[in-house]
């Protein structure tokens, strides 16, 4: 006997750029504990950027341990501003546990999560594919890059010290901001922390349409 089947589908729920309650809670969590990770990599600096004083200017790949927060915030929470308020808040927790730049601290993580916040923004918070995860860890990358080499004692430094500096920043940008919160949203999506989140399917993490829906609510899968 022959059974035909029937798939109800209904079209993924439109995007909508408005914060709710746990969207805040969940950023500002994101936020504060990345500006503790954020402390203690600055404690790290200096012995690790002497480790990498054999080649002037590599010190820049440790740059990116103070990027992935907006980056891990804008492709987990999904809605615009989200990339600069987590870099923000974790700037902030970072300026008040205490590190050797003060309040410069925050002007960094402002400029910082607009770089990322920008490249989100430019593929108008539709594109969550492993590609534009590293653009936004990369755009993170260049802002450093860009007030480290002009607005610090690096300024001073020679073109070459400068041009090493910049590309080792966009690049540990792109590797620890990009692909690291890359994978730690899919690791929190598969253990199902993030089940209040579009980003909390797996198949939107990377990118990929929202599972549809079918009106009770149950997920189906469509058929040609």
């Amino acid at each position: 006997m022959n059974m035909a089947t029937t798939s109800i589908t209904r079209q993924p729920r439109a995007f909508s750029a408005r914060w709710r309650v746990v969207d805040i809670v969940v950023a500002s969590v994101i936020g504060v504990a990345s500006g503790v990770i954020f402390w203690a990599w600055g404690l790290a600096w200096t012995p690790l950027s002497a480790a990498l004083a054999f080649a002037p200017g590599l010190a820049g790949l440790l740059a990116g341990g103070w990027l992935f927060a907006g980056v891990l915030g804008g492709i987990v929470i999904r809605k615009p501003g989200a990339a600069l308020f987590t870099e923000v808040v974790a700037a902030v927790v970072s300026m008040l546990v205490g590190t050797q730049w003060g309040f410069s601290t925050l002007i960094w993580g402002v400029v910082e999560g607009l770089g990322a916040e920008l490249v989100l923004a430019a593929f108008l918070y539709s594109n969550w594919r492993l590609g534009v995860v590293l653009l936004s860890g990369a755009g993170a990358g260049v802002a450093v890059g860009l007030l480290d080499t002009n607005f610090t004692d690096y300024a001073a430094l020679d073109f070459g010290f400068k041009a090493v500096y910049f590309v080792s920043a966009v690049a540990s940008g792109i590797v620890i901001a990009g692909l690291l919160s890359w994978l730690a949203a899919r690791g929190l999506a598969r253990a199902g922390a993030l089940s209040r989140f579009a980003s909390g399917r797996l198949a939107a993490v990377d990118g990929e349409s929202e599972p549809v829906r079918s009106d009770s609510g149950t997920e189906a899968t469509s058929t040609p």
